[in-house]
């Protein structure tokens, strides 16, 4: 009965193996496609081609923004106390820079700091001969490390969404040392339109015009900076004049809901946005607060329109015009969807490995494996025989369960995990010779053929077990920590282990318990 179950494993194990290997191979996989599994294999950037990015976040503006918000939500907590706060601004993106007019509010001030913004440290003030008081604070540490952390997970976050939306399949994006995001993504068509994708800040922000000040002064008042205005219709829409705005923005793109590319009354493609709650409140009360002011919208530090508030504007409603092309409305809405990046990114590194030399490392890899696993199948029934011949069938089990492995999970192959198949070949003929010169021995000391096997495949598995395993082990740790092609060498080599394990230690002993039981001594051919 035993033996029984251990064939209807065998067989259920086989059926599924070939259901999930079966879509893999190029002629058949396709042809019965209605009745086999979607998931297949995906091949990496070094077998497909596509784009290597190495991308770095400036946390230090992440910082910087942090505190300008900070500075804009004490005043309005601070109006609601009675207390007046003028002026906060950043200074030198660590320091948050403000006024309180009246030295009797000192007291109160420190309290509403202590209790809404624990993170925020202040120096003593510095008083005035009209008795003002002129405040300068700064992050704690603390704070200063979650917000560099949270940057970069956002920027992770941000990335990996875009990308999804972008329709790339399997891509690799990971976190590096130094504030810096690596991302693959293997078989893309359109290596450069990516690039800008993800390159493109998509840093959103909203800042009051001051057409009190002329922009192209070399120097401007202070919480006043200049940013370039684009020019509808002008040449790959390069920069115009200069318009001066106020420094600390009003609104930022992370309270943006959503994001969609539409038209405009003249037929132009726009992008229409909607605020979350807190930046639709915001956004209500600023501009009824400044009805007859300019206010700027301004992406990755470009004034893309800049129209006057005529009147408070509800809902939580607002769009960006420009002199977009519609897919340039499109992608804008992707990033901004997708959310807007908390910190600027730039491209610090960036390679393209074309199909063709992916199409070289495949046929590569074939040729190695193929070679590899032939001259190993003709040792193994050279020097063993029959039994070679079983050890060279259960080399192919192990082979397909690997395929259906990857493809189940969905793993994507890569060239170093083209190698730890190969390395799982001889692997897996190794367990089979720690068994088979194992029975061996228990032959010549005078076992009967079936007594000979269950000795020999009870000692062997115990050490192949506790070889393997210490194997699966480092290829965890290598999974963990590596980078993407090491973890597709680990994640081949760990399938590949777990099949040859089963192959050699379960089906094995099943034909070989059978062969002993019908055959005798000569069935072995050991």
């Amino acid at each position: 009965m035993f033996q029984k179950w251990r064939v209807l494993v065998i067989l259920l194990v086989l059926l599924l193996a070939l259901a999930y290997a079966l879509p893999n191979v190029p002629v058949l996989g396709p042809a019965m496609s209605s009745v086999l599994p979607d998931s297949k294999i995906s091949l990496g950037l070094d077998l497909k081609g596509g784009i290597h990015l190495t991308l770095g976040v400036e946390v230090d503006k992440a910082v910087s923004n942090s505190l300008a918000i900070t500075g804009q939500d004490l005043r309005r907590e601070a109006k609601d106390k009675k207390i007046t706060v003028l002026r906060p601004r950043v200074v030198g993106g660590t320091a948050l820079e403000f006024l309180v007019p009246r030295a009797s509010d000192e007291a109160a001030l420190k309290e509403l700091v202590s209790k809404r913004f624990p993170q925020l440290v202040l120096d003593e003030p510095q008083r005035g001969e009209a008795g003002q008081l002129r405040f300068v604070g700064h992050f704690s540490d603390q704070e200063i490390k979650r917000i560099e952390d949270m940057a970069m997970d956002q920027a992770l976050r941000t990335i990996r969404n875009r990308i999804d939306q972008f329709g790339v399949a399997e891509p690799d994006i990971r976190k590096q040392a130094g504030n810096r995001i690596q991302v693959q993504l293997p078989g893309l068509s359109d290596p450069r339109r990516a690039v800008q994708l993800l390159g493109q800040t998509a840093h959103l922000e909203f800042h009051l015009v001051r057409e009190d000040v002329d922009a192209s002064k070399p120097v401007l008042p202070a919480g006043v900076i200049a940013l370039p205005m684009l020019e509808k219709g002008s040449a790959d829409d390069k920069p115009g004049r200069l318009i001066a705005v106020e420094r600390d923005a009003m609104l930022t793109g992370e309270d943006v809901a959503d994001a969609r590319p539409t038209f405009d009354q003249f037929n132009q493609s726009t992008v229409s946005l909607t605020f979350n709650s807190h930046g639709a409140e915001i956004f209500e009360r600023v501009t009824s607060e400044n009805v007859g002011r300019a206010m700027a919208i301004v992406l990755d530090g470009k004034v893309y329109s800049a129209p006057n508030i005529r009147e408070r504007i509800g809902g939580g409603r607002a769009s960006i015009s420009g002199s977009f092309t519609t897919a340039e409305a499109q992608d804008l809405a992707i990033v901004l969807r997708a959310g807007s990046l908390p910190a600027p990114v730039t491209v610090l590194e960036e390679r393209t490995v074309g199909p063709s030399l992916g199409q070289e490392s495949i046929n590569s890899g074939l040729t190695a494996g193929l070679l590899g696993a032939a001259l190993v199948m003709v040792f193994m029934t050279v020097y063993y025989g029959k039994s070679g011949f079983i050890a060279d069938s259960m080399l192919c089990f192990t082979l397909l369960i690997l395929m259906a492995g990857m493809s189940a999970f969905g793993a994507t192959l890569t060239l170093p995990g083209i190698a730890g198949i190969v390395l799982t070949i001889g692997m897996a003929v190794d367990a089979n010779v720690l068994i088979y010169e194992r029975i061996r021995e228990e032959i010549r000391l005078g076992f009967t053929p079936l007594a000979a096997v269950k000795s020999g495949f009870d000692a062997a598995s115990v050490a192949i077990i506790d070889s393997n395993l210490t194997t699966i082990i480092t290829a965890v740790i290598l999974y963990q920590f590596g980078t993407g092609p090491v973890r597709g060498f680990a994640v081949t080599l760990t399938l590949g282990i777990i099949a040859s394990m089963f192959t050699a230690v379960f089906v094995s002993r099943v034909i070989f318990e059978r062969l002993a039981r019908t055959c005798g001594p000569k069935g072995l051919s050991i």
